[in-house]
């Protein structure tokens, strides 16, 4: 029942639905448009890696060559071709590898490429099952808390990521990938009706960056399907499909 047996397209989330999805599907995609999905996507754009690591192991992560680079899109954008990034990240990074041990493809998707991932996902899917995770946020952690300090509580559904979902589900249900769950179809719809960088810049997680001085990679990630990078998780690291 928690699996949305019987449905070909198919979301929950957060690593709740990792667990719950990923021993049923052939592909897991993975969601958190602020910020990880889209500072995964600009690397990926320009033909680099990123091998995503847990907030907790962050100390033992390699130094990037340049010291502005950072889970924040907007100074990815000149990243150089070839380039393998480490990106400490507390919640994308975790799913990732969640998502990995489940043995499902994984794929790491956003708005701004939507749609490349969802052809992508039905081509490697071959007919089984796909997974759409949104990851969204913890209650009690924002981006003023010391992630040192920081109490990382229940999750909370985040509208940016409901987004990001429902706009690779919508091109999926495009062609007439279906049977779709319910959640799946009521996120595709919510995509399809929304003006989205309106929601992006005005949803909690926006405001907290835009309010922090961050309005720029809203404005990343907020463009929908300007990218035709497939980013996929192959021996840890998110790589060109």
């Amino acid at each position: 029942m928690f699996g949305q047996e019987g449905c070909r397209l198919r979301l929950e989330w957060g690593g709740e639905g990792v667990a719950a999805l990923g021993p049923l599907c052939a592909v897991l995609v993975v969601v958190v448009v602020l910020s990880f999905s889209t500072a995964v996507d600009v690397v990926v754009a320009r033909g680099g890696a990123v091998r995503p690591i847990r907030w907790a192991d962050r100390a033992r992560a390699a130094k990037p060559a340049d010291p502005s680079w950072s889970l924040r899109p907007s100074s990815l954008v000149d990243v150089p071709a070839g380039v393998e990034l480490e990106l400490p990240s507390p919640n994308g990074a975790t799913l990732c590898a969640a998502a990995e041990a489940s043995g499902a493809i994984v794929l790491a998707g956003c708005l701004r490429n939507a749609e490349a991932v969802a052809a992508a996902a039905a081509e490697l899917a071959a007919g089984g099952p796909i997974g759409v995770i949104p990851g969204g946020e913890r209650w009690g952690v924002d981006i003023t808390t010391p992630r040192e300090t920081a109490t990382f509580g229940p999750l909370r559904p985040a509208v940016e990521d409901l987004l990001g979902a429902g706009a690779i589900l919508s091109a999926l249900l495009s062609t007439n990938h279906t049977p779709a769950s319910i959640e799946a179809t009521i996120a595709a719809e919510t995509y399809t009706r929304t003006p989205i960088a309106d929601a992006v810049a005005d949803c909690v997680s926006g405001r907290e960056l835009i309010a922090a001085g961050h309005a720029a990679d809203v404005a990343l990630a907020s463009r929908v399907n300007v990218s035709t990078a497939v980013p996929r998780l192959i021996n840890g690291a998110l790589r060109p499909t």
